[in-house]
This record gives C-alpha cells, structure tokens and sequence, in this order.
C-alpha cells in the first residue's frame, strides 16, 4: 500500500510503518521557541532536570517583541539570552528576522521533522519538512530528548492545476482554500500539495501557502520534494541536504481537492475569521485606515518587489498609513540593494525593522478603535493586531499595495 509524504517522513523518523491513525514516537531535526512562547518553554524544560538533546539543533528567536516595546519583555528576552549562553543552543537576535523565514532559509530540509512552539512552524512543510507547532510542555520535552510522539494524520489532497492568472498570487490561491474547506475543516490533517501547477510553483509562493495551512486546522501542509527544492537549497548554501521527496502513487487520501488556478481572482479574508473570504472587487470602497506588508507569510523579497512594482511612482493615500516589514535581515538587504526599500519609502511606507512587528499587535502598528487594517499576514481575529475595537482584512502584497494607493480595498488588477 502506498504512502502520503506525511506517512513516509514519519516511517523513517520512526522506524516504523506509519500509517494514518497510528502513534509513532519520532526523531526531530530541529527544535525551536520564539520570544512569546520561549520563556515557558524554557521553564518547563528546566523542570525536567535535562541537558538540551542537541543545542546546535535548537534556537531561541527574539522576532515577535523586537526591539523590545515594554521592561517586561525586556526582562523576557535577557533570561532567553541567558539560557543560551548557558546551554549553547542557538540564539536569533533582534533584526535577524521571523523565525518561520530564518528557519526556511537556514534550517529546514526535506524528510526533517521540525517542531515549534509556535503554530507558524508549518511553514517548513514548503520544504518537504514534517513541520508542526506544539504547546510549551511538548517542546520542552522534545528539547531534551530530541524526539516525540505523534499520531500520523489524515491526508487530504490538493492538486492544483493551470496557470496564474494577472494579479492573482499564492495568497489568493490559499485564502480562496481555506474559505472553501472551513477555519476547522482540516482539524489535524495533512494538507499535501500537488499537481502540475506545484510542480513549477517557486518556493516563495509555497512558503506562503505552507505558512497557512494551520488557518483550516491542519497538523502539516506538505510540498513534495523536488527541482524547485533541490534549487532553493542550492542558493541557500545547503544542496548537499536534498533529497527528492514525493508520495506514492497508490497513497490513500481522505479527499482530494482540485483547484484551478485560472479560476481564481485576488481574495480577501474579511473580520474576524479567516475563513470569511470574499472577492476584493466586492469589497470595493471599504475605507482602510492602515496598510500592513510583511511577516512570515508575505515579507519575502518577491512579495515587496511586489508591492514596489505597484507602488512606484506612485503615493499611498494620506489617510492610509504604510508599514512595511522585511521577514528576515538578508531580505532586507536584498530589498535595498534592488532599490525595493527606496521606492517605498517615496511612496511614504515606514520601513521597521526585520520581524514579526505589528502582526502580533504588541507594537509597530497597533490599531485604534474602530480603524481598519488592510494586512498581508495569516489571522484576523478580533484584537489579534492589538485592538479589539479593530477590524483586520486579510490579502496579498498587491493587493495591499494597490489598497494602499486608494485609501480603501482595491483589486490589484487596477494597477498590475
């Protein structure tokens, strides 16, 4: 009987044969924490009286507070860069950027198991990697043992076919998923991605897709391993680590989803759930107070080249506030060597610094009551950016891009 990329990657981390419904007990590649979550890990792992299994295969990211805005995470902060100099595991410092991006380009490879106390971890699977979040207590046990137990999931099947339409781009494509299958629909599945379309689908755009998998309830959102991998790796100085990655072909899914991609138009998740999609031509004229680029779902070099594109020679509405966020330090200074930082900048975007910055809502971009938020980043629930008096909408870099031009929601096809 064939097997789902979920099923093989959790066989040879186990030993085993898994098979979906089983508990499999497996080997981790990489363990991580970020700053919201890693003080409690880090508590609860000192409790068991254990080394760290594997520092170098262990970080600590300071990414969702920094800089730090308040003393109390400031004091958050010092006791992780004390754990690590104590313990020797790796330390991510303020402006290196979101630990989903740093893990994607410096971390994650196919076939690896990647744990994270952060549900974004999912981002990993664009790479073949069995990547999931966990609470605190999981991951601190799966620090000092370097393994851990899971039950292997379901698996519905994404093929998606055709060719992009102008205007239209991954963010849309997984919105428009999401909305179809349910904010629960997925609930500890594995969403696997296939067909011809993925097959040609540059990284950045799975990487977006992946990031969000966990906004329908899945465990993992998994890529096959491939040409498209095997290059990325290359670039980023570790091909030696690929290796080629696909499900069987007599794999036993619980449903399979096709998409055709012509027939997709720019989608926005309205509040306060995003799974509530709607067209951004029907929700033309909805005014927008603030403009939010970035994160670990759309602050990709290719997603402010982007917005550039679109924003060049042209101004933002000056009842619209522009922020932009650089994912990781290397984009940012991609983005300012290709003069990407410069054109937005002219167009009257806030250029801060490399990291989660006002997706979290603890900083950099917190909404006023009653404000609306036009975001690139993966949640809209009430009060996630800081406010719950707020209202966030959920799209790609263009089409925040051309919103903010308008001062209101505006189909990117305007400008594109």
């Amino acid at each position: 009987m064939g097997q789902t990329l979920a099923e093989k990657i959790l066989s040879a981390k186990s030993d085993t044969k898994a098979k979906a419904g089983h508990i499999v007990v497996a080997r981790v590649d990489l363990v991580f924490v970020q700053d919201s979550t890693g003080p409690l890990t880090v508590r609860q792992f000192k409790e068991t009286g254990l080394s760290v299994h594997n520092p170098a295969k262990t970080i600590l990211f300071i990414d969702h507070s920094a800089p730090s805005p308040a003393k109390e995470l400031s004091n958050d902060h010092m006791f992780l860069r004390k754990f690590a100099a104590e313990t020797g595991v790796n330390l991510s410092e303020i402006g290196e950027g979101v630990c989903h991006q740093i893990v994607a380009e410096s971390w994650a490879n196919p076939g690896d198991i990647i744990v994270g106390a952060d549900s974004h971890t999912v981002t990993g699977g664009a790479l073949g990697a069995f990547a999931t979040g966990m609470g605190s207590t999981d991951i601190a046990v799966a620090m000092a043992l370097g393994k851990t137990w899971l039950r292997v999931p379901e698996t519905i099947r994404v093929v998606v076919s055709g060719h992009w339409p102008k205007g239209v781009y991954s963010k849309d494509l997984i919105l428009y998923l999401i909305g179809k299958v349910g904010a629960d629909g997925a609930t500890y599945k594995s969403l696997e991605f296939g067909g011809e379309a993925i097959n040609t689908m540059p990284m950045p755009e799975r990487l977006t897709i992946a990031n969000m998998v966990v906004e329908a309830g899945a465990k993992v959102g998994l890529f096959p391993s491939d040409g498209v991998t095997q290059s990325f790796l290359r670039e980023q100085g570790r091909g030696e680590r690929y290796i080629p990655l696909q499900p069987d072909a007599g794999a036993i899914y619980e449903q399979n989803i096709k998409i055709d991609l012509a027939r997709l138009q720019p989608t926005i998740a309205k509040p306060h759930t995003v799974d509530n999609v709607a067209l951004a031509g029907e929700l033309k004229g909805v005014r927008i107070d603030q403009v939010f680029i970035g994160t670990c779902t759309n602050g990709r070099l290719e997603d402010i080249a982007v917005a550039a594109g679109i924003l060049k020679g042209r101004k933002r509405s000056r009842h619209t506030r522009l922020v932009v966020a650089p994912a990781s330090k290397k984009i940012y200074l991609e983005a300012l060597a290709k003069g990407y930082i410069a054109t937005l900048v002219e167009a009257g975007a806030a250029i801060v610094p490399p990291g989660c910055a006002a997706c979290l809502g603890v900083h950099m971009g917190v909404l006023g009551d009653g404000e609306a938020c036009l975001s690139t980043a993966n949640r809209n629930f009430k009060g996630r950016m800081g406010n719950p008096e707020s209202f966030i909408y959920l799209a790609s870099p263009a089409t925040a891009a051309a919103t903010a031009i308008r001062g209101e929601i505006t189909d990117p096809r305007e400008f594109v």
